[in-house]
């Protein structure tokens, strides 16, 4: 099961205490937006009691209500509405902002762990899962973190103010009537529950659906030269059919929640109805309280009405706000030690010291009591069948996987005991399948050395043999490569990777099948360049053409038993092993 799927065991209760540092941090803010909060109470609160004074006053002394009482009276409320506009301003303006906040700190938190996570999590977790999950997740994060302390304490003031007013026009009524509410939350709760797993549903359909639009509009090529469109377009109508009918669900559970609320309120305004007329008939109560009663029971049941509506806005953020935290539960499989020190290297010399590997995910042993000296500047090529170990033995020098049994030592020093930036800085990776990112030419050979001038930038393409064709660009060094560098050549994309790794300069240098995927031309040229890059580095080429290798310090050759040969390529043709009927293929396969 990948990560994606993996169900939350979390409660509300939990999620919210992992969340208060968030809030904590914007207090101030939050403070100031609770005291307007309660400002804004002043209006619904005072209103009644304005209405209940001028209705008694005018039943029990009719000379008493005065112009000078209404205008008094009047430009109370005025000022009120004026500090409520006021208020209100503040929550909608700085209280968002501060929700903006939140979200940005919260997804600033999950790239940074993001970047951390290992190769494993990747090769299990779909990117558009993680995309949903760091973005359309986290927009609900600004409406909660503004909202819900802000209507949980309005409700709670509201209420309370209000069953201590409702008790002094009558007590018995108002325990009739808050007779209902627990009923009311019973309801609430149920459906809430609910809410909340269809919401989770949705939360994952969308990233699938996601996951499916980005393979399918990165393969656009594939697609159209299999004619797949047809194909690719059912498959999406099954992922869009399945988001419907999950949103179908939410609806329907959204409008019995509010359906029930309607419920609630209507049995509510009948309890003041019956029990609030029969009490006026009997004396219980004069007609200003029952006045003062219906606006507050109507203040009440807005103020329940609009918690329970807002349960549904709880509800998107607590889920968003439980993805966030799978992400952030994800473990960091790869990190410094405690004492880790930087990486000293000196001479470039790597050891393998009985090292064994598995993969964490499958437990698939790939690599077992290896053990192989690799010495400074030396050009060592890796050749065998697929599955042999040749990539994974290389993916274990920068640490992209741990060993699982052995250690890698560097001039002497156990990589899993240094930094992993000094260990990653000090190795240069040139990938047969070359990543670009969106940006300019220059910005893409500066990525190793952000702050690299534009001279450095030009020497190390020179270096490369990439200046000329990056000159005749259009807009040369500033020339936009397009999203995965769409906009240049194979040929073009490898030679500024490499001179990437010039700019770089690292003294280990790793290249995996970097010129498999080109033609005969531009292998030679970018060959060129790789073996001007290798000179003076320690070199590990794993290697597809052996034609590429056969002039290397020395050529071993990995299968699933481990290295099975070790030699020159001379060495190895006479042993007429593996190697040499790797060669006959080779010659044989040549025009």
């Amino acid at each position: 099961m990948t990560q994606t799927t993996t169900q939350s065991s979390q409660t509300t209760r939990q999620l919210l205490l992992r969340f208060w540092p968030y809030l904590k941090k914007r207090r101030k803010t939050i403070a100031l937006d609770l005291f307007c909060a309660a400002l804004t109470c002043l209006c619904d609160l005072v209103l009644p009691l304005i209405l209940r004074t001028i209705t008694n006053t005018a039943i029990q002394d009719a000379a008493a209500l005065t112009v000078a009482l209404i205008m008094k009276l009047a430009l109370l409320y005025l000022i009120l509405r004026l500090i409520d506009a006021a208020a209100q301003y503040y929550m909608a303006n700085m209280g968002h902002i501060m929700g903006v906040y939140i979200e940005t700190d919260m997804r600033r938190d999950a790239f940074t762990h993001l970047q951390r996570l290992s190769h494993t999590y990747y090769s299990n977790t779909k990117i558009g899962q993680i995309m949903g999950r760091i973005t359309n997740d986290l927009f609900e994060v600004t409406e909660f973190s503004h909202h819900c302390p802000e209507e949980f304490f309005i409700a709670a003031l509201k209420i309370v103010i209000s069953f201590a007013i409702l008790c002094t026009c009558s007590v018995p009524l108002t325990i009739l009537l808050f007779l209902c509410v627990p009923l009311m939350m019973v309801v609430s709760t149920v459906l809430n529950l609910k809410l909340r797993t269809v919401f989770r549903q949705q939360r994952i359909q969308i990233g699938e659906l996601n996951a499916q639009i980005e393979d399918s509009l990165l393969g656009e090529q594939v697609i159209k030269a299999f004619c797949a469109e047809t194909q690719e377009c059912e498959k999406f109508a099954r992922g869009n059919q399945q988001f419907k009918d999950i949103k179908t669900k939410t609806y329907h559970f959204m409008a019995l929640f509010q359906a029930s609320t309607r419920l609630f309120d209507g049995l509510m305004y009948m309890v003041v109805i019956l029990g609030g007329g029969l009490f006026v008939v009997y004396g219980a109560i004069t007609p200003g309280d029952l006045v003062a009663y219906v606006l507050y029971v109507s203040t009440l049941i807005a103020t329940i009405r609009r918690i329970v509506e807002f349960a549904e806005q709880f509800q998107r953020g607590i889920t968003g706000i439980e993805r966030f935290f799978e992400i952030m539960d994800t473990p960091v499989e790869i990190t410094d030690t405690p004492n880790a020190l930087p990486l000293q290297v000196t001479q470039g010399q790597i050891i393998f010291q009985d090292v064994s590997f598995e993969y964490p995910d499958d437990h698939n042993s790939v690599l077992r009591h290896l053990s192989l000296t690799i010495h400074p500047g030396e050009r060592l090529a890796l050749v065998g069948p697929s599955g042999g170990g040749k990539t994974t033995l290389c993916n274990l020098i920068p640490r992209f996987y741990d060993v699982t049994g052995g250690k890698i030592l560097i001039d002497g020093q156990n990589i899993r005991a240094v930094t992993l930036s000094s260990l990653r800085s000090a190795i240069g990776i040139v990938q047969q399948d070359v990543y670009l990112f969106s940006g300019t030419v220059a910005e893409n050979i500066a990525y190793g050395k952000p702050h690299a001038t534009r001279a450095e930038i030009e020497a190390a393409a020179k270096q490369a043999g990439a200046h000329g064709f990056i000159t005749a660009l259009k807009d040369g060094y500033d020339t936009y490569v397009g999203e995965r560098g769409v906009k240049l050549s194979g040929g073009q994309k490898q030679r500024i990777s490499i001179a990437r790794i010039f700019l770089k300069n690292p003294p280990i240098l790793i290249l995996d099948e970097a010129t498999s995927a080109l033609d005969n031309e531009n292998e030679i040229i970018v060959g060129q360049s790789l073996e001007q890059l290798a000179h003076g580095r320690t070199t590990l080429t794993i290697a597809h053409r052996l034609t590429t290798i056969k002039n290397y310090d020395r050529i071993l050759v990995l299968d699933d038993t481990g290295i099975a040969e070790s030699g020159s390529h001379e060495e190895l043709l006479r042993q007429k092993g593996i190697y040499y009927r790797l060669w006959n293929q080779t010659l044989d396969d040549l025009p």
